[in-house]
């Protein structure tokens, strides 16, 4: 990778401060990482996309080296740091707003909470919390991790002291090339996830997703998305395969937005097809007419 032009900073928002990586300069592209992940999950992608565009990557509340209080992780509150930081950044402006996994729930959020202060939305191979598309997944007995992480304490016992296997399992059961992931990189990831309190914080994130989903269930009840939407699937991954069937129960005119469904590869879209992903990131750029694409 190359990431020559990067700007690390650590900003306060409320009551945590973000650590935050941007480069580039011209319209805002919020990218917005998963678990387990941080910022670095988009390490091959920055200098592409940076080219014409200021490109802000922020660890959320509680991941890599933001604080990680005690409390807040629904992801109205997360989105809300998120907004305060593009305050600082890039005020006044709109930004695209791309989220993976976890953090296209908290994109999600971001859109809903903030409707005329975003550009466009990209969803990345998670299913919105609230849709039977959501439902669908937790079903999936491969995805037992979102109840695992939800009971409290337990979970916390059980991986202390073995983050990097339990982080290896990660990757290596939802990658169709896990070798793209390689030792180095899990290295960081592990790193950040064996510091005091930072299993806990990304726990909780999960715990609050049946209340995320109450409220997602109610919000598109009473209206759907109509700003610009794009979707990244794996055909590998056990969540992507449901996005296209999402997509009518987000979007109010489901027939413009085009779900992309990237072959050979699995959950990590950005760090198993960084090429492509920049590719398919930029055309849905350019058609929503957000700098030079």
């Amino acid at each position: 990778m190359t990431t020559s032009g990067l700007r690390h900073g650590r900003t306060l928002v409320g009551d945590v401060v973000l650590h935050h990586v941007s480069a580039g300069e011209g319209p805002p592209l919020l990218l917005l990482h998963g678990f387990p992940q941080t910022w670095y999950e988009w390490r091959h992608v920055i200098d592409d996309l940076a080219a014409d565009h200021l490109v802000i990557a922020p660890d959320h509340r509680g991941a890599g080296l933001s604080g990680r209080p005690h409390g807040g992780y629904d992801k109205v509150t997360m989105a809300r740091d998120i907004r305060l930081l593009m305050d600082v950044l890039a005020p006044g402006q709109r930004p695209v707003v791309v989220g993976h996994d976890m953090g296209s729930f908290l994109a999600f959020a971001y859109a809903t909470e903030f409707p005329d202060d975003i550009a466009g939305l990209c969803l990345v191979d998670a299913p919105v919390p609230g849709t039977a598309a959501w439902s669908s997944l937790l079903a999936n007995p491969k995805v037992w991790h979102v109840a695992f992480h939800g009971a409290r304490d337990v979970a916390e016992m059980l991986v202390a002291g073995r983050e990097r296997a339990y982080l290896d399992q990660f990757f290596d059961l939802r990658a169709h090339h896990p070798e793209r992931i390689t030792r180095a990189d899990r290295d960081h990831y592990t790193e950040a996830y064996e510091q005091p309190g930072a299993m806990r914080a990304a726990f909780e994130a999960y715990r609050a997703l049946p209340d995320d989903a109450v409220r997602n269930a109610d919000l598109l009840a009473a209206g759907k998305l109509t700003l610009p939407l794009h979707v990244m699937v794996g055909t590998w991954s056990n969540s992507g395969p449901l996005l296209r069937g999402m997509i009518p129960e987000i979007a109010a005119d489901p027939d413009v937005v085009r779900c992309t469904e990237f072959r050979e590869c699995g959950h990590w879209v950005p760090e198993e097809q960084p090429e492509a992903f920049v590719a398919d990131l930029r055309e849905f750029l350019h058609r929503i007419g957000h700098g030079a694409g």
